[in-house]
């Protein structure tokens, strides 16, 4: 029913390539998304969507994560959500198959809210190349299937703001993604000036294995619990993993992520590189190879505050201990290959003490191999919390959240800033007609601020008039 209120403003067949040929600029769109608190981006490449990354690359006010599958862009997008962005996620509709997973079994039971702006090859009346023609009959019904509601991405200068209002506002109200589909020659040409490319140092190689028994899973989950850091997060891959962790110890900075199969490496990198935190990646063997690109794309992005440890149990073990390709694989070469300054290799639990110690002193990321033995404990529970529950408990062990109620009438922007244990709240006039929601959330990092905080408007603008609530929750 959703996606159904929402279906009827995509144009009928044919219609998107018979409006106007208009084009907005790149800026333009830009503009209010960041007026809007969206700055933060990621994705996969299309010729249609050039235009835009390229601005979105070269905007020093905005952030761009290059992902290397669509499926991970998501995971990243989820990632910074969590840590307190507004965000969105670029990709060609044949790569909207690649994120169906994660946009099913991560956003839609986790609640998590990502602008996907799809461009449509093979679009109506766009004759396009073969491998296009199938997912360019069905990208919207296929968005329908997954309740996302979408719309035309805006071509016009006077669309935009009421477009991107649109989205807000079933983003906000319903927790759940919303889709621009793109046609081609939405956007006038950009330019691209990307920062320098400087490949990483070679990385060092710990190899702490001593050839003795493995221990079990809940012994390297006991272990990482004894050491690890007070205020670090915690994401923990699908499957017996978090099981085992939530029955061991549930702690609000935990999240137990289920189905999205691969994704926890791209959850944390999109939870690191917006958070102080120390954030901990419990990854497995089959997971991590799924997704094996996002060694790529962590090492490239290089968070300092991340540790990606590998639980290595070499089965699918949640599904009958089903044999992985893990025995063939060295993960901390390949993690040193892509940039990782740190990999470690142990196989007990003295060596995987000794690399954890080396992971909390020294700047990362940093990559732990653990091989374990199969097996899990018995009578395994779940986690007695729903996803969504969980995933706004960690937010909030992460970042504060400030909600304003602002008139619907009121065309206002608010902006932050930090001073010394109070958040200032900067009333700027940005446009006439923005009545996207009477809701303003404003998310900053609970390691910013000392306590106790305290909750300020100021300017002259700001009247109780103009706010009927200033809540910090």
């Amino acid at each position: 029913m959703l996606a159904n209120k929402f279906a009827s403003k995509l144009a009928p067949t044919g219609s998107i390539d018979e409006r106007n040929h208009d084009m907005i600029n790149a800026e333009t769109f830009l503009r209010s998304t960041k007026a809007r608190g969206l700055s933060f981006f990621t994705g996969v490449p299309c010729s249609f969507l050039t235009p835009l990354i390229n601005r979105v690359i070269s905007d020093k006010d905005s952030d761009y994560v290059g992902a290397t599958s669509e499926g991970e862009a998501v995971g990243i997008a989820a990632g910074a959500w969590l840590a307190g962005r507004e965000n969105a996620m670029m990709c060609q509709n044949s790569g909207l198959g690649n994120a169906v997973n994660p946009l099913t079994s991560l956003n839609h039971p986790f609640r998590i809210p990502t602008l996907l702006i799809v461009t449509w090859r093979a679009g109506p009346e766009t004759p396009d190349e073969p491998q296009h023609e199938l997912m360019g009959r069905i990208t919207p019904r296929l968005l329908e299937v997954m309740t996302i509601p979408h719309r035309p991405f805006p071509t016009s200068e006077e669309e935009v703001d009421g477009a991107v209002d649109e989205a807000f506002e079933h983003m906000h109200e319903h927790d759940t993604p919303f889709a621009f589909i793109m046609a081609k020659n939405s956007v006038t040409p950009e330019t691209l000036t990307p920062p320098p490319a400087i490949p990483p140092a070679p990385g060092d190689f710990h190899d702490l294995n001593a050839g003795g028994q493995p221990a079990s899973r809940v012994q390297a989950l006991e272990k990482l619990l004894d050491v690890i850091p007070d205020q670090a997060a915690v994401i923990a891959t699908t499957g017996k993993c978090g099981r085992e962790l939530f029955t061991l110890a549930d702690r609000p900075q935990h999240l137990y992520q289920v189905g999205s199969m691969g994704c926890a490496s791209g959850m944390g990198l999109g939870v690191a590189i917006n958070t102080e935190h120390t954030v901990v990646v419990i990854d497995g063997d089959g997971a991590a190879l799924m997704k094996l690109g996002s060694l790529a794309t962590i090492g490239a992005q290089a968070p300092r505050n991340l540790v990606h440890v590998l639980l290595d149990n070499g089965v699918h073990d949640s599904t009958g201990g089903q044999p992985t390709a893990s025995p063939g694989v060295n993960f901390s070469a390949v993690a040193n290959a892509c940039g990782y300054p740190n990999a470690h290799a142990c196989d007990d639990l003295e060596g995987f003490g000794q690399a954890l110690a080396a992971a909390w002193r020294g700047h990362g990321p940093h990559f732990i191999h653990m091989r374990i033995a199969p097996g899990s404990m018995k009578n395994l529970g779940r986690p007695t919390l729903a996803p969504a529950t969980i995933a706004r408990r960690f937010r909030d062990f992460l970042v504060f959240v400030i909600k304003i109620r602002e008139s619907k009438t009121l065309g206002h922007r608010l902006s932050l800033q930090i001073h010394w244990g109070v958040i200032r709240i900067h009333h700027n006039i940005v446009t006439t007609n923005c009545n996207y929601s009477n809701i303003l959330i404003f998310m900053i990092s609970r390691q910013v601020c000392n306590f106790p905080l305290n909750v300020y408007c100021v300017g002259a603008m700001v009247t109780k008039k103009h706010y009927q609530q200033c809540s910090l929750v």
